[in-house]
């Protein structure tokens, strides 16, 4: 019986023990839409303190459902008392500032330009969590996907330009053109050398001067003898496993015009 009881005591303190070993940041805070995906998909949902209202209408809406929405404000992030705050290149820095004066950790994540620095957020964030077997496996698997879609690539790149809100397009040196690329599309911008920054283009519900380029009677008549794709902005503005959505989508949409 003394044995058992002893037994019972050192199974109950494992237990605890291990809780208690568990130096993993246990409320975290994202402040930074592409970092709300990356936690939503890498850490288990009672680690999530809050995420940004942004979310809501992303590729991870579902998963952000219930959890305490923020608008990147350090009033709003303290009162989540968290162990760690995820932020972006785009977050106020203001609010990265005052974080980081109360003495709260603050990961700050880049702006990715290619898939490796899409790979290397995604290992990054990974990390900052205490969840780097599941950024290996989110890579592996993203590996694997871009290695299943290569030989649909088409052998010819077709010339492609990007049309976004304001007129904008992207050059060489962007994650969407290495995108691009993947999906077997040569990017007519960087072949011209046009530099400019790449804008969100899918449909809108309210007008706009900005949005008023795409309904362009020159895009309208283009449309007669070229094919216009509408692709998401979700698929590719953020580091994860979306951008290969993003290519699948590409090649799906050009696939039947291999004989053009």
């Amino acid at each position: 019986m003394l044995r058992l009881i002893l037994l019972t005591l050192f199974l109950g303190c494992f237990g605890e023990c291990a809780l208690a070993d568990d130096v993993r940041p246990q409320r975290i805070v994202s402040v930074n839409m592409c970092t709300d995906e990356l936690l939503l998909r890498l850490a288990d949902r009672d680690r999530v303190a809050s995420v940004t209202w942004l979310s809501r209408d992303g590729n991870m809406a579902a998963a952000a459902a219930g959890i305490p929405a923020n608008h990147a404000l350090a009033e709003e992030v303290l009162s989540f008392r968290p162990d760690l705050v995820l932020a972006g290149a785009f977050t106020p820095r203001t609010t990265v500032d005052l974080l980081e004066r109360t003495g709260v950790p603050v990961a700050e994540i880049g702006v990715a330009q290619t898939l490796d620095d899409v790979r290397r957020q995604i290992r990054e964030v990974a990390a900052a969590i205490g969840e780097k077997e599941r950024g290996e496996a989110m890579v592996a698997g993203m590996d694997a996907r871009l290695a299943e879609l290569a030989p649909r690539a088409q052998a010819r790149p077709l010339r492609a330009i990007v049309l976004q809100p304001n007129g904008y397009t992207v050059d060489k040196g962007s994650l969407f053109d290495d995108l691009m690329r993947r999906a077997g599309l040569n990017n007519l911008a960087a072949d011209l050398g046009i530099d400019n920054y790449l804008q969100t283009g899918e449909s809108v519900t309210t007008a706009s001067l900005a949005t008023e380029a795409l309904h362009h009677p020159i895009v309208a008549k283009l449309s007669e003898r070229l094919k216009i794709v509408s692709l998401p902005s979700r698929l590719w503005t953020c580091a994860g496993p979306a951008v290969v959505d993003a290519v699948q989508a590409m090649i799906d949409e050009t696939s039947a015009d291999d004989g053009r």
